[in-house]
């Protein structure tokens, strides 16, 4: 998959922005702050429906402006070509179209146009709480199945709607037990689902992590991961649904005292090691910072051999704290690789002329205050 044209319209510090990519390599370079991230950000919103460095929709629109608009030309194996665009206006909120065409529901989006995002900020995957690896783990599973974002989106509503119950009924707990019985069948079910995709796909991306780590890091280190869920023996999805519902019952108790449901795929953890160490515990800013490039190589990797279309590859100011060694192993490995991949820098220093001038492939922009130029 490739994006071949954007069109950004009071986009954060871009007023007024159009950019014709190259299929492979595309090199943004620029001071801090002229707008680099901002180029890349846009195209997540293209394939995400949202930001991955904003928190929220409304600090995204340029100065005091109400509205802003994303517009992407994109092409693939699968579907020829097609444009999709995103508008956001105060009041109104966000729209998703896909060729001038509403989606009825954001989440059709995701999967449409398969994306990786390596920036600082996946530090919090190695070094903070499991709430951070789950979002990583269901992000990536939700883009190469549809059938297990729904689960995840079902199982949000039904966690939610039990958790209103627990927190607003007032008589016998007996009875309570009774209202929570279809809510738990359901809870049970979906969550099981995502239980089983999970360990499936987390056991096949192991290999592509340890790879990815060996191949960056040049150590003979192994990477490695434990999947930490409510059955410690995953011996199918009728024993993961038999237990589940066990442990729904032996916690009853718990969860009316404490008013949430506190069992269930939402509490996993994805524990990292280096060899025999647990990496959040005793790994050096060093090797966190190694692994998390490492995994998100390892998804790039993943998705082109799970996927008909190759993903695009967003990397955003990762070569600052890189030596030159490092830099040149992952400019090496996105150049092998058929996939379209977006760099943005704030120094040229690592990157050679040679690869972009005069070449059809790669292109090399440079933006400053919210203007972008092409540069080769």
């Amino acid at each position: 998959m490739r994006i071949n044209r954007l069109k950004l319209t009071y986009f954060r510090n871009h007023e007024s922005t159009e950019v014709q990519f190259a299929p492979h390599l595309n090199l943004i370079t620029g001071s801090n702050g002229a707008g680099k991230t901002n180029l890349i950000d846009a195209i997540h919103y293209l394939c995400m429906s949202r930001s991955f460095v904003a928190s929220s929709d409304r600090y995204v629109a340029h100065n005091d402006e109400k509205y802003f608009m994303v517009e992407g030309d994109f092409a693939g194996e699968v579907r020829s070509s097609f444009k999709v665009s995103c508008s956001y206006s105060r009041g109104e909120g966000k729209g998703i179209f896909v060729n001038d065409s509403p989606l009825d529901r954001l989440s059709d989006l995701i999967g449409m146009v398969p994306v990786v995002v390596l920036s600082p900020e996946d530090l919090k995957l190695t070094s903070e709480g499991p709430a951070e690896r789950r979002s990583f783990i269901d992000s990536m599973i939700s883009q190469i199945s549809p059938k297990y974002l729904r689960d995840l989106i079902d199982y949000r509503r039904i966690r939610k709607q039990r958790n209103k119950l627990l927190q607003e009924y007032r008589g016998p707990q007996s009875t309570l037990r009774t209202y929570l019985e279809p809510w738990d069948l359901q809870l049970v079910g979906t969550g099981s689902r995502l239980i089983v995709k999970r360990a499936e796909v987390l056991e096949r991306f192991t290999g592509y992590l340890s790879l990815q780590y060996q191949t960056i890091s040049g150590l003979n280190l192994k990477p490695s991961l434990e999947y930490q869920t409510i059955v410690k023996e995953l011996n199918g999805l009728d024993e993961i649904k038999k237990v589940y519902q066990e442990k729904l019952a032996e916690n009853f108790e718990k969860e009316v005292e404490r008013e949430q449901t506190i069992i269930g795929p939402h509490r996993d953890e994805v524990v990292f090691y280096l060899g025999d160490m647990e990496l959040r515990n005793y790994g050096s800013q060093g090797q966190h910072r190694l692994f998390s490039m490492a995994l998100k190589m390892a998804q790039l990797f993943y998705y082109s051999d799970e996927l008909d279309d190759l993903p695009i590859m967003l990397l955003d100011d990762v070569f600052g704290n890189l030596d030159q060694e490092k830099t040149n192993i992952i400019t090496e490995t996105l150049t092998k690789h058929s996939g379209q991949a977006f760099i943005t820098s704030a120094s040229e220093r690592a990157f050679k002329k040679s690869q972009f001038d005069g070449s059809e492939k790669n292109s090399w922009f440079d933006v400053s205050d919210g203007v972008v130029t092409k540069k080769y």
